[in-house]
């Protein structure tokens, strides 16, 4: 009975301590995702007012590289990636400097219209606030990477205005096919919190009840399937292309700065071959996605190239935004194809390719239920879970370590991140092709 009682007070102290410590992770991770989200709202729709704004992109890329190579390199790139890392490598340890680093540089590159997401610079400033109140509680290694846990979590529910997904995301973007459960009390409760209190700073939210889902049918459901197939290799596409310019940008053997301006000029020249509507977060075309507009067949591909020359050039941003861009715009693409209504799987497309690229099939599923309405949950899941499948072991977080593989031929990679399983992989494909190369010569020449 003693120790019944002991146990149990030791729960109720625990229960107490992560109620009010990530209430208050919350509420200033949602104060300071709101002061975000206005500053990026201002400066945009100022810029926006005249029609050449996106040539200030070669000067906002080498601004934004600039400011990041000099006064904090942890903030490079699109910040849910650093947080990952601080986490895994760190034990949740991130610079104070970059808190306003992240939030001043990708307004920039944003404003400017740069092709990135906002979640990400809202998840690492959240984890840097995080951070920072665990050093100054002085927090141990483990409660301070909890913390920063709950931040990200924090910054992912206050800028899409989805607590129960942004919990989940904080903690499963972590590991792929793992969720610590040590710390699922304290991500909602922050959360909860980053939400209200960033919807009580006047933050809108974007939501979009889908009214038309089909009656379930054998057929629809085949073509759910087959959608989240398409969605994963998507996906697949939507990393390896961010890889391909990400090492092309390590070849070019120039001053960061320098780079941020080719960047920005490639930009412009895609631009205006093409249209702006691929800059910035691209809003406007998912909500007309979402409600049923058609878009031109290759718009997924451009703003694949845009996020990527974006993020691999200087520009700072998150991963997210782009993600449902590119979710939602090859949906609609697909719906035309297979005969299905096309803000249905608009709609199926945004969570599926995140549930994929992010390697976040419960989080993206969550995701659906709150912007979209239950109706659609069933329809999403699948799709959901066959793209993060379909993805196979690669991920736009490369510090993501693997709790599980997604096939037993793979069980020696578990506990790795997918960086250095990617290598391992690539060593083996490279065997493989000189082994059956070696027997195709040896067959030739008998």
């Amino acid at each position: 009975m003693k120790r019944s009682i002991t146990e149990e007070s030791i729960l109720l102290v625990s229960i107490c301590k992560w109620f009010v410590v990530s209430s208050l992770v919350g509420v200033v991770v949602g104060a300071s995702t709101s002061i975000f989200l206005t500053s990026l709202k201002w400066s945009s729709t100022r810029l926006a007012e005249y029609p050449y704004y996106f040539f200030l992109l070669p000067l906002a890329l080498a601004a934004s590289s600039y400011i990041t190579k000099y006064l904090a390199p942890e903030a490079e790139g699109h910040g849910t990636e650093k947080v990952i890392e601080a986490v895994h490598r760190h034990d949740g340890y991130i610079k104070a400097i970059v808190v306003p680093i992240k939030l001043v540089t990708t307004v920039i590159t944003l404003a400017c219209g740069g092709s990135a997401g906002k979640e990400g610079p809202c998840a690492q400033i959240g984890g840097g606030l995080a951070s920072i109140i665990g050093n100054l509680l002085h927090f141990d290694k483990a409660d301070r990477k909890k913390l920063v846990i709950c931040g990200i979590s924090a910054g992912f529910a206050s800028v899409f205005g989805t607590p129960i997904a942004g919990a989940i995301f904080g903690i499963e973007v972590l590991f792929i096919g793992g969720i610590m459960y040590d710390v699922l009390l304290p991500t909602f409760i922050a959360g909860v919190m980053g939400y209200q209190v960033s919807s009580a700073l006047g933050v809108s939210y974007f939501y979009h009840q889908i009214d038309f889902v089909p009656a379930f049918t054998e057929l629809f459901f085949i073509k759910v399937l087959l959608a989240g197939i398409l969605f994963g290799i998507c996906s697949l596409l939507l990393i390896e292309t961010l890889n391909l310019f990400q090492r092309l940008a390590e070849k070019i053997p120039w001053w960061a700065p320098l780079k941020g301006l080719l960047g920005g000029t490639a930009l412009i020249l895609l631009t205006l071959f093409l249209s702006t509507k691929y800059l910035g977060l691209g809003l406007d075309t998912i909500e007309a996605t979402l409600a049923g507009a058609g878009v031109v067949w290759y718009a997924f591909g451009a703003k694949i190239i845009f996020t990527c020359i974006t993020l691999s050039f200087g520009g700072s941003g998150g991963m997210v935004t782009p993600v449902f861009f590119i979710g939602a715009t090859f949906g609609s693409l697909l719906a035309a194809i297979l005969g299905v209504d096309p803000a249905t799987f608009a709609a199926i497309g945004m969570v599926a390719l995140l549930a994929g690229a992010a390697n976040t099939p419960i989080a993206a599923s969550i995701l659906a239920v709150e912007l979209f309405g239950p109706e659609i949950a069933p329809y999403a899941a699948v799709a959901c879970v066959t793209s993060f499948l379909m993805t196979g072991h690669r991920s736009v977080y490369p510090s993501q370590i693997f709790a599980i593989m997604k096939s037993s031929s793979f069980r020696d990679q578990i506990g790795k991140e997918v960086t250095d399983a990617q290598a391992e992989f690539l060593l083996r494909r490279k065997s493989l092709t000189r082994y059956l190369l070696s027997a195709v010569r040896k067959l030739f020449r008998s």
